[in-house]
């Protein structure tokens, strides 16, 4: 996805992010779907998951599997 076909939508980032530009921002898409950006390049491509591929991968984070 293009970032001009998501950008009427609200993006942020967490709040446990630096200042050093190495951050990634969130968004709810219009139709469910979940959009993942470069906070450095707000005007390249937007990754796009399912509800279901977000939660899963949000709990792989929680239980620690990239951990390295």
């Amino acid at each position: 996805m293009n970032a001009s076909d998501a950008r009427d939508v609200a993006w942020w980032k967490s709040s446990r992010s630096s200042n050093n530009g190495m951050c990634v921002e969130v968004a709810r898409l219009a139709d469910g779907q979940v959009g993942v950006r470069d906070s450095k390049d707000r005007d390249g491509r937007v990754l796009v998951f399912t509800p279901a591929e977000w939660d899963a991968f949000l709990g792989g984070v929680k239980d620690g599997e990239f951990d390295i």
